[in-house]
């Protein structure tokens, strides 16, 4: 385990393979914006960055994470319930898998929440949606202040 310049941190543990979907997770990177997200949504102990992915790795190891959308590439669910944002990049070139496949770095973008505790996230569509719609009426609204 390091921290890497950027302030995140990465996380390699040789205890098993992970796996997601096609994709085998080489390391987890968790960025800062998903470490305040963590802290102010999910968990207020266990708040550091390898408690983070050790968490997502023991998730990834049990088969607890999948994808919030049949065809969706970057939202996940964990156990049915937490709401995670994650981008993945292949590892250098050399690394490949038992399988001779590609090994990813899985990059924690940020924790949405839990669906159990924020109804919202159960449709992120028509959320997102929602959110983008209110947000432009606050612009519209401002705007006419002004003048």
């Amino acid at each position: 385990m390091a921290h890497l310049n950027s302030g995140e941190f990465n996380s390699r543990n040789g205890s098993g393979p992970m796996t997601l979907g096609s994709r085998v997770i080489g390391e987890i990177i968790i960025t800062h914006h998903a470490r305040s997200r963590w802290t102010d949504r999910i968990e207020s102990k266990k708040t550091g960055f390898a408690d983070i992915a050790e968490f997502i790795g023991n998730k990834l190891r049990n088969r607890s994470i999948r994808t919030y959308y049949k065809n969706e590439q970057d939202v996940f669910l964990i156990d049915d319930d937490l709401v995670m944002v994650a981008e993945f990049a292949e590892m250098d070139g050399s690394r490949l898998s038992l399988a001779k496949t590609p090994v990813y770095k899985m990059i924690v973008i940020t924790f949405l929440g839990r669906m159990s505790e924020t109804m919202e996230l159960r449709d992120l569509r028509s959320y997102y949606s929602w959110l983008r719609h209110s947000r432009r009426m606050t612009l519209i609204k401002n705007s006419r202040k002004r003048r």
